[in-house]
């Protein structure tokens, strides 16, 4: 190996150990229930959905905006519903949130749709109920 190329794996190793890990226990999630476990949905839709709340979460919006009680996401057949669990609340939930409560949800349903409800996310009080469904 040359010089280059020792260099550019050094460089890889030290970025990659130095991004911040999403660790999911489970414990993001109350109330989990598997729906349809016949679905089989895309990968990328999936994320694209995730990504499609509140109007849109993508790239440096870090958090939904706009003070829905009710929001979708939706790409291709992944179709994501949340409302909020407390009358008087809105969605005010993070992007690092969303994708962990997705993430938990998915520990108990690895296939198929599911509703759950997010511990948090919803101002001044309240938790965020979602599911995944096929649009």
């Amino acid at each position: 190996m040359d010089f280059t190329t020792l260099f550019l794996i050094s460089l890889l190793a030290t970025f990659s150990t130095a991004l911040p890990q999403q660790i999911v226990s489970g414990n993001e999630v109350t109330g989990t229930t598997c729906l349809d476990t016949s679905i089989a949905f895309d990968f990328h839709d999936t994320n694209v959905a995730i990504l499609g709340i509140c109007g849109g979460i993508a790239g440096s919006i870090q958090k939904c905006s706009g003070n829905p009680t009710s929001t979708t996401g939706q790409s291709g057949t992944s179709l994501f519903t949340l409302d909020v669990t407390d009358a008087g609340s809105t969605i005010n939930i993070s992007k690092g949130r969303w994708e962990r409560c997705v993430k938990a949800a998915q520990l108990t349903c690895p296939q198929g749709g599911f509703e759950s409800t997010c511990i948090g996310g919803a101002t001044p009080s309240g938790d965020v109920k979602f599911s995944l469904t096929e649009a």
